[in-house]
């Protein structure tokens, strides 16, 4: 395989594996909180990144692991994204509190548009035309699904918190790329590394917060364990494709091609929750393949 077919097919896998994981948790909000469904995903996950880095790197992941915490730039760009991934979802989760939600959660997911605009400006990674253009096809179908109907409104609280989940989830992903490329590893390797790094620090995070904020949800935890574990698995899983993908490639198009997984979301809604597709849908699906076809080809 080349390094081409490496990113799509990790890309793919973390679309599919974060379809999995979404439906998953949607499972567990009844009974646990936004804060401690967030706490599952990395703590439960954490074990299985770092059983993915001994598998990848073997004998050698202690000598990484020390070079990687002694790396200042590493650190940097790492801690940077764990914070920011954190903080793109709280105003994700926020904005459900609100009434018209829709359209901020819309907003947040011009994520790929804002990490070309970011990659191109901070980072001097620019894309060629036809990445524009898919990048614009892909957001042009999630725009056709998410936006809301019936005449809501443009509220600025939700615009502005829409945006800013899409810039920090953007960021997240162009610092994810930095910090393992600052390692000089093979891309395995980095990626691994980067990734339990950065679970470490998120699950960290969240027990503290919820330790202080939330202790009553320990317990609730304690009696979804199955499920927690199941979520905790696709979400490394999905984890390893974003991370390894966006070392391999501008992570502006890994997330355009990430698009897919509302496809996948389509298909697991339509085949276990026997909920009907609407032409809307079909129409967004019909852009997201347009841009994915011109990602592949280009």
């Amino acid at each position: 395989m080349t390094s081409a077919s490496y990113w799509i097919a990790f890309t793919i896998l973390a679309a599919l594996m974060q379809a999995v994981r979404t439906a998953g948790q949607k499972q567990l909000t009844s009974s646990v909180t936004p804060m401690s469904s967030t706490l599952i995903r990395y703590v439960f996950g954490l074990p299985f990144a770092i059983i993915y880095l001994l598998y990848i790197t073997g004998t050698d992941a202690a000598a990484i692991m020390t070079a990687a915490l002694s790396n200042t730039r590493f650190l940097t760009f790492a801690l940077a994204a764990a914070v920011a991934q954190i903080i793109a979802t709280v105003l994700l989760v926020k904005l459900f509190s609100f009434r018209n939600f829709t359209v901020g959660t819309s907003l947040a997911k011009t994520e790929a548009v804002q990490a070309a605009v970011f990659g191109t400006v901070l980072f001097g990674m620019p894309l060629s035309m036809a990445g524009w253009l898919a990048v614009a096809i892909g957001f042009l179908g999630i725009y056709i699904v998410s936006m809301p109907t019936g005449g809501q409104r443009w509220e600025p609280q939700t615009v502005i918190l829409g945006t800013l989940s899409g810039s920090a989830f953007a960021l997240t992903s162009l610092w994810i790329r930095e910090a393992s490329l600052s390692l000089e590893l093979d891309v395995l390797s980095s990626a691994a590394m980067t990734l339990v790094f950065l679970v470490s620090v998120q699950s960290l995070i969240c027990v503290c917060y919820t330790a202080l904020r939330e202790p009553a949800q320990f317990s609730a935890i304690g009696k979804r364990l199955g499920l927690a574990g199941f979520v905790g698995l696709t979400s490394a899983l999905g984890s390893v494709g974003w991370f390894t993908a966006m070392t391999y490639q501008n992570p502006a198009l890994v997330k355009s091609l990430g698009q897919v997984e509302f496809i996948f979301t389509l298909l697991l809604t339509t085949l276990f929750f026997k909920e009907r597709v609407t032409a809307r849908e079909l129409m967004g699906v019909a852009a997201i393949i347009c841009s994915v076809l011109l990602i592949l080809l280009a």
